[in-house]
């Protein structure tokens, strides 16, 4: 698993634990964090490597969750030209281990291929609207250049790949600091800040529980030899920011105020998924409700001390 202490690798480590696998977590702790997996180091099952898959790994594993990558604006932003290498020769590097191995290898794509979607909902067959020289183009193009790299092992090496698009993502162990909008909100209203909505507010997200995101990426790796994808994984229900702000105060409590500031560059300004292909193929769809994921997020935050 790289990016094995990162937000969603450390679920998925503890899931995967749960079920009886040997794990072994592998991260280089740029953008993640120790706390996150610190109750797994007594499981002996469980094996911490810190390691940066821009340089070669051999290690002899069955399956590869390649998780690893700064998945937040302010992480990848943070040194660009090393997330552009995260996501291109850390590809490359874990093909490379899949191909020795023999090993099965996901790939944690994003959202951030479709850029900022001309069509909407997004399914898998839209090839996206990005700027390739913008300033989140380090992390979506070098997503895109990742899927590339993998289906061309499969055309070449008949490599058993799978490739998943995460949408946005939600829930317990996500960073204070990391930027993302579910984050802000909910450390600014315990905090009794006021709530930064970016532009006016209206554009559109959707939004699904990290539980429900493990669940389809286990599912995905279980899958055929003939099943690559690109699969889309995330919630279909859209919503605006304003809507999300709301359904964050309320939860959190008191009168907290929206302060807008200017809209980041290349913003999307909708985002959804089209799920069918994983309804279909995987038998797959998001189970706990907004806000059910938010009041465990929200106490997560409360009682975790990352707060301080």
């Amino acid at each position: 698993m790289t990016g094995g202490a990162g937000f969603i690798g450390s679920h998925l480590c503890e899931r995967l634990l749960d079920e009886g696998a040997e794990v072994l977590c592998v991260d280089n702790f740029y953008s993640s964090t120790r706390r996150n997996i610190h109750h797994l180091l007594s499981n002996p099952r469980f094996e911490l490597m810190r390691h940066d898959i821009t340089f070669p790994l051999y290690v002899e594993v069955d399956e590869i969750y390649n998780l690893a990558c700064p998945a937040s604006p302010v992480f990848y932003q943070r040194d660009p030209v090393q997330t552009t290498k995260t996501s291109v020769i850390g590809s490359i590097n874990m093909l490379g281990l899949a191909k020795r191995v023999g090993a099965k290898i996901l790939l944690s794509s994003t959202s951030e291929v479709y850029g900022d979607p001309t069509v909407h909902p997004q399914d898998e067959s839209y090839w996206g609207n990005v700027n390739p020289i913008g300033v989140r183009s380090c992390y979506d193009e070098g997503k895109r250049c990742a899927e590339t790299l993998f289906f061309d092992y499969r055309r070449q090496h008949d490599m058993p790949i799978k490739v998943v698009r995460i949408f946005n993502t939600y829930g317990p162990r996500m960073q204070p600091d990391d930027g993302r909008v579910v984050s802000n909100f909910i450390v600014q209203a315990l905090q009794g800040r006021d709530l930064t909505v970016y532009g006016d507010g209206t554009q559109t997200r959707s939004f699904c529980y990290v539980d429900d995101l493990v669940e389809g990426l286990i599912r995905m790796m279980a899958t055929e030899h003939e099943v690559t994808g690109p699969i889309n994984l995330g919630n279909p229900n859209e919503m605006s920011m304003l809507e999300l702000a709301t359904r964050v105060t309320d939860l959190v409590g008191g009168g907290r105020k929206v302060r807008h500031e200017p809209l980041p560059a290349d913003d999307p300004k909708q985002r959804q998924p089209d799920i069918t292909r994983a309804v279909e193929t995987l038998g797959w769809e998001p189970k706990v409700h907004l806000d059910v994921g938010l009041a465990r997020t929200v106490e997560w935050f409360r009682d975790s001390g990352v707060l301080g």
